[in-house]
């Protein structure tokens, strides 16, 4: 999560800069202030790119519960048939059965959490990506704007709602990145 997000212009190269026309926030109605502010939670989660990854966690997720479900049904009736037996068998036979069955049970577990930790750091691992190649584009909105910084909304005490350029970014970024699956076919280097 990107909290008290500042951002101060730096030099970018002659390829992003051509990415915009000249006064292009300006024709987007982005405000002329010294500071601006920015919703960084909606940022990502409103473009095109934030939603294209929370379809793709929610689908993966979505994988992982079925699997979760089918295995539990595997295991209850795997441990209905050993609770069966057990009249029938020799109590260390059983012991040892059962003892392998619960090894086996909590190994699933750790390797299902596993799985779900991975998804969850795809998705944190992407909000970081998102930002990075943000960066440049919200450089460019603050040379635009003539603005100094760029705060995160929620760690300011009063702002003028003109200051808030959330909706103006995501036009922006979303003119420029997409849904950022071309970002992800790009080489990485």
């Amino acid at each position: 999560m990107v909290c008290g997000l500042m951002l101060v212009p730096l030099n970018l190269n002659a390829q992003t800069a051509l990415q915009f026309p000249p006064n292009f926030a300006m024709q987007l109605g982005a405000p002329q202030s010294s500071i601006l502010t920015i919703q960084s939670d909606r940022l990502f989660s409103e473009s095109a790119y934030g939603r294209r990854i929370a379809h793709e966690i929610e689908a993966e997720g979505a994988v992982l519960t079925a699997e979760n479900r089918r295995i539990e049904a595997e295991l209850r009736s795997e441990e209905q048939q050993l609770t069966e037996r057990r009249s029938s068998m020799d109590p260390a036979v059983f012991r040892t059965l059962a003892d392998s069955f619960d090894e086996k049970v909590q190994e699933t577990r750790r390797l299902q959490e596993e799985k779900l930790r991975e998804i969850n750091q795809t998705g944190e691992t992407a909000r970081r990506e998102f930002f990075s190649v943000s960066l440049p584009i919200l450089q460019q909105l603050m040379r635009e704007t003539g603005a100094g910084a760029i705060l995160e909304h929620s760690t300011v005490f009063l702002s003028a709602d003109a200051a808030d350029i959330t909706d103006i970014a995501i036009s922006h970024i979303d003119a420029v990145l997409g849904d950022g699956s071309v970002l992800d076919d790009e080489p990485q280097q």
